[in-house]
């Protein structure tokens, strides 16, 4: 018998055979448990982190027009050459990072799949990858799957700084990568320049490579910009740059994420996807050319929408006397519930909120592998409409009442 994380059951006999022992750490999603139980009981979803609102007409005119040209079939394994181009000039534009479309850039089925790929094309079996705590879930699958040993850093709270000092003590003649992740999911930190250096040397000292996964790359609430790492001193050449579409631009279902890497790295990286996944939807890969040749407007209204939706955020949490930092960057917040319910954790509390008050959130202990971190949290998503947001508060205010 085994039990998921909201109780669950499921018999096994002893005819069954039973799954492999190297997923022993791993179970199904937590996030996307809470999507599931939040339709069961018509509960406003916060939890998952997918926009409930449309794309833009012309991304979504662009996918009509690909699936009506023939755009159907196979494209080239590592991604549609126009799309590999784009990105190519995305990260031009943005970061001043020479990736050649030809060389180094490979088109995966999102970023889930683009870290897992990487991982699994370069890092050995049994050496160490260091996870920065809170982590999103996918970052532990993926170091299972590639037979590597995860070695966990939390992040300080309240302000979740990165402690150098004890980073460099998580590192070894073992570590092989890390795993970095900024804007952060969940806390919405945007590390700091300094931090950012901080990180890059230990990887040049240890002979290491930095994964990145910068998804949340344009949405920020701070002045500083974003700082990919492969735009450090030194750090071109071992890092892995991972990116999408699904959150800028409201893409999520479509599955659409790249890695960049350097030349050493590419020919692996684009080995572990060809046999995984072949390559991403075709139609899409075509129409998401269109999207990364929005005007520079899309991304300004793209940062304005999202203050607003922030702003709402915390005000519903400060009225639900949910304690939080507010987040620097991406479209998340984790909140202290231990003054509305002490005597529950953090599932029972997610559990309560999703079936007896209408809102689902994520227990935020689900992004910790350090027993008793995140035991009073849980995460919020709010790249929802004002409507929904606002639909989420007068339920909680309703419960708080």
């Amino acid at each position: 018998m085994t039990t998921t994380a909201f109780g669950l059951q499921r018999q096994f006999d002893e005819t069954m055979i039973l799954p492999s022992q190297r997923l022993g750490p791993l179970r199904e999603s937590v996030i996307r448990e809470m999507t599931r139980l939040a339709i069961q009981h018509n509960a406003v979803n916060l939890s998952q982190g997918f926009p409930d609102f449309a794309p833009a007409p012309e991304i979504i005119a662009a996918a009509q027009r690909a699936l009506g040209e023939g755009f159907n079939q196979y494209v080239v394994s590592w991604g549609d050459p126009d799309l590999r181009q784009a990105i190519q000039n995305y990260m031009q534009k943005w970061y001043a990072l020479a990736y050649d479309a030809t060389r180094h850039i490979t088109v995966t089925c999102g970023v889930t799949e683009a870290i897992v790929a990487t991982l699994m094309a370069t890092v050995h079996s049994g050496a160490e990858v260091i996870i920065i705590e809170p982590y999103h879930e996918n970052y532990l699958a993926a170091c299972v799957f590639a037979d590597a040993q995860p070695v966990f850093v939390a992040l300080e709270p309240p302000r979740y700084e990165l402690d150098l000092d004890r980073l460099r003590r998580a590192f070894s003649k073992k570590t092989r990568a890390i795993i970095l992740n900024t804007p952060h999911n969940p806390t919405g930190r945007v590390l700091t320049r300094a931090e950012m250096e901080g990180v890059a040397a230990l990887c040049r000292e240890f002979d290491a490579i930095c994964i990145t996964d910068e998804i949340y790359d344009q949405i920020f609430y701070v002045d500083r910009a974003h700082i990919p790492m492969a735009t450090l001193d030194g750090m071109y050449e071992r890092t892995v740059t991972i990116g999408g579409l699904g959150k800028t631009f409201a893409l999520t279902g479509w599955r659409l994420g790249y890695a960049c890497a350097p030349e050493t790295l590419t020919p692996a990286v684009r080995t572990v996807h060809d046999f995984m996944t072949i390559c991403a939807p075709a139609p899409l890969q075509r129409a998401a050319v269109t999207a990364l040749s929005m005007p520079d407007a899309y991304y300004a209204q793209l940062k304005r929408d999202y203050r607003l939706r922030r702003a709402k955020m915390m005000e519903l949490l400060e009225q639900a006397q949910l304690r939080a930092t507010a987040p620097e960057g991406a479209y998340y917040v984790l909140a202290d519930f231990s003054e509305w319910a002490r005597e529950m954790d953090d599932f029972q509390f997610a559990e309560y909120l999703t079936k007896q008050v209408g809102v689902a959130v994520v227990p935020g202990s689900s992004f910790y592998h350090t027993p008793g971190l995140g035991k009073t949290q849980v995460r919020f998503a709010f790249a929802k409409k004002l409507e929904t947001l606002d639909a989420a508060q007068e339920r909680l205010m309703r419960a708080r009442h």
